[in-house]
């Protein structure tokens, strides 16, 4: 048995140091490998590019069992930076399947995209899937085109202050939080104890002031009248039908409709080629495919106890995101 335990250790010492030393061999592809196009279909010159916006838009990693996987915003910032040197690119199509995100990585989002499409010239055209509420509705504001499919939820035009309240937990079991600050609204907001009319109305006035910038944004992109806007900004989600009526989005149709029109919008030929960038190489890859590695996709904990998604789960701060489809 002593003889069997040594050769174990000496096995795996041999093993570590072979590891150290030697190249490393990846057995998946992940965020250090690089993005390369594929053809999703089409064979004639020029090309549309579809990139996916799937999950809560953040700046944040995306943390994983066995490896770190870059931000939303990260991703889609590296594939608009990779088509800029592609001159055959004519139209981005935004494939957008989102509940929305953190205010400033939407607004980040937004930017990058307006940014792309005034230095390239190129079309844009978003398809929604899903869920394109809030955030994701915000980043989908520069396109020419906004197609929703027929089933797709969008809208909630509005603003989230979220943080957690703990003192009636706190009333119960006596515990207490010693603070001393510099100024009296130093700790506003604090979880350990009650915010006081005065914080409550200075924390109303700030999502109301992002709320106004929301508003702005889609009143100059999408140049709606005054009780379309004051309809909206009530923050209610809509189906398709009447999102279209009240000018939210221009055409309601299936992902194959918004291809034809990123097409025909951009003077493409008819089998002009829709391209995505990949990590990886997906067998039988086609236009539904939202993944750029295989390890983007979610690992489910061991024990899922139902809060990993949960609204409680997100960091304090300002959201332009539909709370509902937080788990989404």
């Amino acid at each position: 048995m002593n003889q069997l335990r040594f050769i174990v250790l000496m096995l795996t010492g041999i093993v570590a140091m072979v590891g150290c030393a030697g190249p490393q061999v990846k057995l998946f592809s992940d965020a250090s490998d690089p993005l390369k196009e594929s053809v999703l279909q089409g064979t004639e010159k020029g090309k549309v590019l579809v990139v996916s916006l799937r999950g809560v838009i953040s700046t944040r990693p995306k943390e994983g069992t066995l490896r770190t996987m870059p931000s939303m915003v990260q991703e889609v910032v590296s594939q608009l930076r990779m088509a800029e040197k592609d001159k055959e690119i004519k139209c981005l199509l935004l494939k957008v399947d989102s509940p929305g995100g953190t205010a400033t990585a939407s607004d980040i989002l937004y930017n990058e995209i307006l940014a792309f499409k005034e230095r390239t010239k190129v079309k844009i055209v978003v398809s929604m899937m899903d869920i394109a509420a809030s955030g994701a509705y915000y980043v989908s504001l520069p396109a020419d085109v906004i197609f929703a499919h027929p089933t797709t939820i969008t809208g909630s035009i509005g603003v989230v202050f979220m943080r957690p309240n703990v003192t009636e937990l706190i009333d119960k079991i006596g515990f207490t939080m010693d603070v001393n600050k510099s100024g009296k609204n130093k700790d506003m907001g604090s979880p350990f104890r009650r915010t006081t009319e005065e914080e409550t109305q200075m924390l109303q006035d700030l999502t109301d002031g992002l709320a106004d910038q929301f508003l702005n944004l889609v009143a100059k992109h999408r140049g709606l009248e005054k009780s379309a806007l004051s309809t909206i900004s009530t923050a209610r989600v809509y189906l398709p039908g009447e999102a279209k009526a009240l000018g939210l989005i221009d055409k309601i149709g299936y992902l194959d409709d918004a291809i034809t029109e990123a097409i025909q919008i951009s003077g493409l030929p008819e089998k002009a080629k829709v391209v995505a960038y990949r990590r990886t190489v997906f067998p039988n890859d086609n236009l539904y495919n939202p993944l750029t590695t295989r390890s983007s996709i979610q690992t489910r904990p061991l024990f899922d106890l139902g809060f990993q998604n949960a609204a409680t789960h997100l960091s304090p701060g300002f959201y332009y995101v539909w709370t509902p489809a937080l788990s989404f």
